[in-house]
């Protein structure tokens, strides 16, 4: 194992540790209960906006060390963001976890931050469910509340 591979894996293990943002979900505006079937990895991710901003999120489940370290990531990356930079993320995550460790654009990782560790985990399709469960709760709760981050700041068809 390269030492890049082995950093990578230290920071999922670290996150996976750490679970920033967990906590109690409820009494948040909106929340969302996810469940991984292929795995049993479970998430229930609570949402606090202010305007379409993420003032707060918290989050309580089960699951391997990838899915509560993505989770983790996550949190950090989108607490206090606007709606349109939590799409642009979230984009992003999808395309980097759906390119079978085939390589995304340096500017993707670079946006992910600590999430971009997560890329080797891409070629294995059992896994790909378990990174993005997370993500896929905070859409879910912020859909809730109004917002679809799923197209958030992307250009109007015309």
């Amino acid at each position: 194992m390269g030492s890049l591979e082995q950093l990578y894996q230290q920071v999922i293990l670290d996150h996976a540790r750490e679970k920033h943002g967990a906590g109690d979900p409820s009494g948040m505006d909106a929340s969302s209960h996810q469940v991984n079937p292929t795995c049993g990895d479970e998430v229930t991710l609570g949402v606090s906006l202010d305007g379409d901003h993420l003032a707060s999120l918290q989050w309580e489940g089960d699951g391997c060390s990838i899915s509560r370290a993505s989770l983790s990531m996550m949190t950090d990356l989108t607490q206090g963001k606007s709606a349109e930079e939590i799409g642009r993320l979230y984009r992003d995550m999808e395309v980097m976890m759906h390119s079978r460790n085939l390589g995304v654009d340096d500017e993707i990782l670079d946006d992910l931050g600590d999430a971009a560790a997560l890329e080797s985990t891409s070629q294995f399709a059992n896994r790909v469910k378990c990174a993005l469960l997370g993500w896929y709760a905070l859409r879910d709760a912020m859909a809730k509340s109004g917002i679809d981050i799923s197209t958030a700041g992307e250009p109007a068809e015309q």
